[in-house]
C-alpha cells in the first residue's frame, strides 16, 4: 500500500495538469469496454485515491494543502466517472450486475469524506471547497446506485427528454427547421425509404381505410 500511495504521489502534479487517471489507470480502462468490466475499475481508482487522502490527513507536512485538493478534485471526477458511464450503460442497453456494490463502496468512502471535514485544520481553507464537493458527489451518486435498475433507467430516459427540450428551447426556427428535417431523413432511413419519397403501399387503389373507391372508367354506348 505504501508503495501504491508513493506511486500516486509521483504522479499527481501530472495528472492534475492533464486529467484524473494515471497513464497506467487509463490504459486499464481502454482494455475494459463493457461496463461491469470497466465500473470495478473506477471504484478501485476512487479507493486509491481515498486511501492517499487518509495518508496526507494523517501528515503535518507543509505543502500537503495542495496534494489533498487535487487529490479530492480527482476522486470526484472519477464518482462522476462512474454515473456517467451507468447512465452510458443503461442508454445502449448494456447489462449491469454491480450497482448495488458500487452503492455500498461509495457509501464506505463518504464516511471516510465525512471524517475529514470533521477535522479542524490550519490549512482547511485550501482544501475545503474541493472536499465539500467531493461528500456531495459521493452522496449523491451513492442515491442513484441504490436505485432499482428500472427506476434509474426511467430517470436516465427523463435526463434525455429535459435535455432535448432545452437544447430546443435554444434553438433558432432555423435550427430546429433543419433538426425536424433531419428526422425526418433518419426515420426514413430507418424503413429502407430514399429521403423525400413516399414508403409504397401495398394497398391497391381504393382498398386503403379512408380511401374513396375507385369509380369505373365510362364506357362507351
Amino acid at each position: 500500500m505504501r508503495l501504491l500511495i508513493a506511486l500516486l504521489l509521483a504522479v499527481l502534479p501530472l495528472a492534475a495538469q492533464s486529467d484524473f487517471l494515471t497513464t497506467d489507470e487509463a490504459d486499464q480502462l481502454r482494455v475494459a469496454q463493457e461496463p461491469d468490466l470497466r465500473l470495478p475499475l473506477y471504484l478501485r481508482f476512487a479507493k486509491q485515491r481515498v486511501d492517499l487522502l487518509e495518508q496526507l490527513f494523517a501528515q503535518k507536512k507543509t505543502g500537503r494543502s495542495g496534494l489533498i485538493h487535487d487529490t479530492l478534485e480527482q476522486y470526484t471526477q472519477i464518482i462522476e466517472a462512474i454515473d456517467t458511464n451507468i447512465d452510458d450503460a443503461i442508454r445502449r442497453q448494456k447489462p449491469l450486475t454491480s450497482l448495488s456494490g458500487i452503492a455500498k463502496a461509495e457509501r464506505e468512502m463518504l464516511e471516510v469524506l465525512e471524517k475529514f471535514a470533521s477535522v479542524e485544520a490550519p490549512d482547511k481553507g485550501r482544501y475545503r471547497f474541493a472536499l465539500d464537493q467531493a461528500i456531495e458527489t459521493t452522496r449523491d451518486s451513492a442515491e442513484l446506485s441504490d436505485q432499482d435498475l428500472r427506476e434509474r433507467t426511467r430517470t436516465v430516459e427523463q435526463k434525455e427528454v429535459d435535455l432535448r427540450k432545452e437544447r430546443e428551447a435554444m434553438m433558432s426556427t432555423e435550427q430546429k427547421e433543419a433538426a425536424e428535417k433531419e428526422k425526418v431523413k433518419l426515420e426514413a432511413e430507418k424503413q429502407g425509404v430514399p429521403a423525400g419519397k413516399k414508403k409504397p403501399s401495398l394497398y391497391k387503389p381504393g382498398e386503403k381505410p379512408g380511401d374513396k373507391p375507385a369509380t369505373a372508367p365510362a364506357t362507351k354506348k
